[in-house]
């Protein structure tokens, strides 16, 4: 740079010229400085847009369509035709670049039981967003590993925020008055599936009364014939409801003006003594129902090897559906001591979408793709579970409810009303369905089940690390022996295998003292 003179001055001429050297020299070196720096970046910004936005997703087993409907599998509404002709990652990943001009290839992968998402966590997989059960979703969250949704994914003016626009206020309200860490579950997941437990049961065999409780799964009259699932949180549940049965029916209870926080209170017990009751219950079940199962329930309620299958709702509806076929009639009842309503829901997790924008909009817009109401339809008609989403003004959701399950023309009806789930302002008799007397025993009451049963479900809570541990040991127990069926020969053995190494032990450090 030129300095002035040491007077501090130049001629005009010569500073004029200099001056409009040094602008010119300023901008040259601007402008190749610029397009040293711009240059890279914009390519690499190019190379990003150019690249699909890698959006890896675990889901259960069987839970989204994957298409490839026959074309009498049409389902024929008012509001339009709905098929599944591709899957629904696939027609995600085509909508996606339509709407916002970007792809995305979704990495789909799936797990078996919550469990063995979190294991795959733990063990390092990386995920985006998952979909585990309620419990799961608040287990995550207080480990710090979701991401909260996004305030734009709440914006109803958004014409693609299907979800918000859509999900039931009824399951809109259990997530939002439901916390962990003082922080809702809205904040941080978004429904997919729910439901409630109860038992599936054959009405040739089985009355509705016996169905209608928990005890069921220790009722000696069904020896060998009833199922009960195999793993340790709706065991646990079960179990509870049957110790607390005169409690839980009693009117008193009941009639409590914090029934539904004392139920949830009541259900979610961990106390010593009760884990103990629970282990010593689920013994006496272990001998006899005719298996702990995940998925074999339902076939085996359809072949008739048993005659009551402890069922989520979703599963119970395929079951009913898959006999109906055969001409064979199922029915579904809750328990009258209380219910567990179950939810599935999509979360984001941290070690997948790492401060991300693009992976979290993708992964958000995965989420309202499925919430929209034809997706909606398809996914329910493709898994036989109930979705979370009512529609909102969209009433596609309630006619195919209504396709479903109402009578025929020269049946015998009933009404079923549904405005708890789809009615947000209260409006009545605007969500009816005229359906068949025994509907109210089987599909319609297992997919939406009525105002008395959603009074006495409970949510299934999050335990902590302690409560964890002392039921997973119970639940061992459980599985693994039964101390109490030991035969008397079999101690007399234990006693001695015991004495034999006590004795083996003892000589050994005899020898090695003498050596010493």
């Amino acid at each position: 740079m030129l300095k002035p003179s040491k007077n501090g001055t130049l001629s005009g001429g010569i500073r004029t010229a200099l001056c409009a050297l040094a602008l010119a020299g300023a901008c040259a070196g601007g402008a190749i400085g610029g397009a040293l720096t711009a240059g890279p970046l914009q390519a690499e910004a190019a190379d990003k847009e150019d690249k699909p936005i890698i959006l890896r997703v675990c889901n259960w087993e069987e839970y989204i369509d994957l298409g490839d409907w026959d074309e009498e599998e049409t389902i024929e509404l008012d509001s339009g035709d709905i098929i599944g002709e591709n899957s629904m990652v696939e027609d995600f990943e085509e909508w996606y670049e339509e709407t916002y001009g970007r792809q995305v290839k979704v990495e789909y992968s799936t797990f078996g039981t919550n469990e063995d998402l979190y294991n795959m966590l733990t063990l390092g997989d990386e995920y985006d967003l998952v979909c585990p059960s309620e419990y799961m979703i608040m287990k995550l969250m207080r480990e710090g590993q979701t991401v909260p949704l996004s305030d734009h994914f709440f914006d109803p003016s958004d014409e693609n925020n299907y979800y918000i626009k859509g999900v039931s206020p009824y399951i809109k309200r259990v997530f939002d008055e439901h916390e962990i860490e003082g922080e809702p579950w809205s904040r941080y997941a978004a429904g997919y599936m729910w439901g409630v437990t109860g038992i599936v049961y054959n009405p040739e065999i089985v009355t509705r009364e016996e169905a209608s409780t928990w005890k069921i799964l220790d009722n000696p009259k069904f020896n060998r014939q009833v199922t009960i699932k195999d793993n340790v949180r709706d065991s646990y549940f079960a179990a509870v409801g049957a110790l607390k049965a005169d409690l839980l029916t009693s009117e008193a209870f009941r009639n409590d003006p914090d029934y539904a926080g004392k139920l949830e209170n009541e259900m979610n017990d961990t106390s010593p003594e009760m884990i103990a009751k629970v282990q010593d219950y689920l013994q006496e079940v272990k001998d006899n129902v005719y298996s702990f199962e995940t998925d074999s329930g339902k076939a085996d309620m359809i072949t008739g090897k048993v005659v009551a299958n402890y069922q989520w709702s979703g599963d119970g509806v395929y079951s009913l559906d898959q006999a109906a076929e055969d001409d064979f009639d199922l029915a579904f009842a809750v328990p009258e001591e209380s219910t567990n309503i179950y939810f599935d829901g999509w979360v984001m997790l941290k070690n997948g979408i790492r401060d991300d924008a693009d992976k979290q909009h993708a992964a958000e817009a995965f989420i309202n793709f499925n919430s929209r109401p034809d997706n909606v339809v398809r996914n329910m008609y493709y898994i036989g579970y109930t979705s979370v989403i009512s529609g909102g003004d969209d009433p596609t959701v309630f006619e195919y409810a209504d396709y479903n399950y109402s009578a025929e023309e020269d049946e015998e009806t009933e009404e079923y009303d549904l405005g708890y789930f789809f009615d947000e302002e209260g409006k009545e008799g605007e969500y009816v369905i005229e359906a068949s007397p025994d509907m109210l025993e089987r599909q319609l009451y297992a997919a939406y089940p009525p105002d008395d049963v959603m009074r006495r479900s409970s949510i299934m809570t999050c335990f902590d690390e302690e409560q964890t541990a002392a039921i997973n040991q119970m639940w061992i127990n459980v599985r693994c022996y039964n101390i109490r069926k030991v035969p008397w020969w079999g101690w007399i053995i234990a006693a001695i295998v015991a004495a034999a190494t006590c004795y083996l032990a003892w000589i050994r450090i005899r020898e090695a003292r003498k050596k010493s």
